[in-house]
């Protein structure tokens, strides 16, 4: 992220009243010890909103935002700097004004030995604009969608050319030029379209692979199933699995360098009816952990959370299905509880955050660590914080219960539909109902929707049709008879940035149950039901995930047939 002198922002957020010069103070300590950027921390901690802060750096260095999300890209004028550079540089050219100049969004607009080289390369005058993360993921996006053509001749072109060179070994044909070009090539592609997984599947006569873009599946290219052997074996090698085990599932990881971006590879192999099956989870070496508002959380939820995790003992649990971004969550939520009087201990399946001054363990099945037994170790560790990545049997709810009654918050994940399932659910794992209504802080249910497109965004009026089927669905989720649906929403009409989509990006939407005492009476009580407790929640102020994906539907960060999708998934 571009710097800007620590006393010029403390200056200015001051001012502002943004924050005091004794908690700028604690700030910079914390930024010190992090070894991040005193900007990183502010926004993260949610002091500071990024908007702001891009604002506040563009009058810095006297330069335009950029603001990609909302102005249309010159694809032409894109194409004149080579994605590679562009990548290794930060830098997006987005439009050429008439007597020559090429517009340039950047990362560091002050970096004059970048400005520099483009001109010189480019041979051409340059007029630097601030670009924020988002403004450069667009840029990367179109880029993205350029290279499907190519991506797919190449694929080709070193298909043919892996059929004619012949290797004497399953070794000798994974490390060969033209298998290691198509492993390169899909890692690259997959990055520029934002995807999060590669998935590799073989058929009775071809492989098909498809990328997960914003949570939904996209087939992508399909490959001669005889080349699947190398490409198998090739994934195999990089992450340090047995190339000659065939039958039994493998997970590992490697680390890949696209570009000047380092993406963490996680991989898992299965054996399938056909042969092996191959995913690929991408996660960005450099990526640290969003702020509670960047997660998508609006103001009532965020202080909901804060308020429960700022407490000394009890469990806060993260509940939703695979895929909803629960680990991001307790990720950022560590990243605000990571101060240097707390110890935190974690114990992960895999670790897919590396966080400075958190200790995390990494299980080990083969090595005996699992999630029950290393809680027992990491209670031996004096910790104040600990993260269980996930509660799935009685014998690690038992020790996650008890390490919350002796003085420890404890964060973690469950698999439930949403929040006050998660009561029962502990239930079924034999934990006393007393002891739940004891030790339960929080429960925090979520699934993760897809954000409209801001560059093809529209507002339009919904039917009568589809106010009748919205009503019906809050009917069917048990929300209060006298909902109103909203009168204007909004949708992506579909354009080259979002890949005819009209979706670009996720956040999430929430609900929270807050145990108070009013639940907790409910929870104990021999005649317990679900159907009291979502009472008396909705009582005390209790806003489901329908009804927050509503919101954020109505504010145009959504839409409504994504809101429903996510919550029948």
């Amino acid at each position: 992220m571009l710097k800007i002198p620590e006393k010029k922002i403390k200056d200015i957020l001051i001012k502002e009243g943004l924050i005091t010069e004794e908690n700028f103070n604690k700030v910079t300590e914390e930024a010190n010890r992090l070894g991040q950027d005193i900007n990183e921390v502010l926004i993260s901690k949610g002091i500071v909103a990024i908007d702001y802060f891009y604002n506040v750096l563009a009058q810095y260095f006297n330069v335009e935002l950029a603001n990609l999300t909302r102005r249309q890209i010159n694809e032409n004028v894109l194409k004149i700097l080579a994605e590679r550079i562009a990548r290794e540089k930060r830098a997006i050219i987005f439009d050429k004004e008439a007597d020559g100049v090429l517009d340039v969004a950047m990362e560091d607009p002050s970096d004059l030995a970048t400005i520099e080289f483009l001109e010189k390369n480019l041979s051409a005058k340059i007029k630097p604009f601030l670009a924020t993360p988002l403004d450069l993921d667009r840029g990367f996006v179109l880029y993205g969608r350029f290279f499907a053509e190519d991506f797919k001749k190449n694929i080709e072109e070193n298909i043919q050319a892996s059929f004619r060179q012949k290797a004497g070994s399953i070794e000798e044909a994974a490390a060969a030029v033209p298998i290691v070009a198509i492993i390169d090539n899909l890692l690259s592609y997959s990055l520029s379209l934002r995807s999060s997984d590669i998935h590799i599947e073989i058929f009775e006569d071809e492989i098909l692979v498809r990328f997960r873009i914003d949570g939904v599946l996209h087939e992508i290219v399909k490959i001669p199933k005889e080349v699947h052997p190398p490409i198998a074996a090739r994934i195999k090698l990089l992450s340090g699995l047995k190339i000659d085990e065939h039958q039994r599932p493998q997970d590992g990881r490697f680390r890949h360098k696209i570009g000047a971006e380092m993406v963490d590879v996680r991989v898992s192999v299965i054996p399938t009816f056909y042969g092996e099956k191959v995913e690929m989870r991408l996660l960005t070496a450099t990526q640290k952990p969003l702020s509670l508002r960047e997660l998508g959380m609006m103001e009532e939820t965020e202080k909901i959370v804060l308020d429960n995790i700022r407490k000394t003992f009890g469990m806060v649990l993260v509940t939703g299905p695979t895929g909803s971004g629960k680990t991001t969550t307790l990720y950022s939520v560590l990243n605000i509880l990571n101060k240097s009087e707390v110890n935190i201990v974690t114990i992960e399946d895999p670790v897919e955050y590396d966080m400075k001054y958190i200790n995390q363990t990494q299980i080990n099945n083969l090595a005996g660590i699992t999630f029950a037994n290393g809680l027992r170790s990491i209670l031996r560790q004096d910790p104040n914080i600990i993260m269980v990545g996930e509660i799935r049997d009685e014998e690690t709810a038992e020790i996650a219960v008890h390490s919350a009654l002796t003085g420890h918050l404890l964060l973690s994940t469950l698999h439930t539909n949403d929040a006050s399932t998660a009561v029962p659910r502990l239930m079924d794992m034999r934990i006393a109902p007393f002891l739940v209504a004891a030790v339960l802080n929080m429960v925090l249910a979520q699934r993760l929707v897809r954000k409209i497109c801001l560059n093809c965004i529209e507002s339009f009026q919904p039917t009568n049709e589809m106010i009748e089927y919205i009503k019906r669905q809050a009917k069917d989720l048990r929300l209060v008879s006298d909902f109103k649906a909203p009168t204007i929403l909004f949708r992506g009409k579909g354009c080259m940035s979002c890949g005819n989509t009209g979706y670009a990006g996720r956040l999430g939407i929430y609900e929270v149950l807050n145990i108070d005492e009013a639940t907790r009476r409910i929870i104990v009580s021999p005649n317990f039901s679900l159907d009291d407790l979502m009472a008396v929640a909705r009582k005390n102020g209790m806003i489901t995930m329908f009804e927050d994906g509503l919101r954020k539907a109505a504010l145009g960060l959504t839409t409504i047939e994504d809101v429903l999708r996510v919550i029948r998934e």
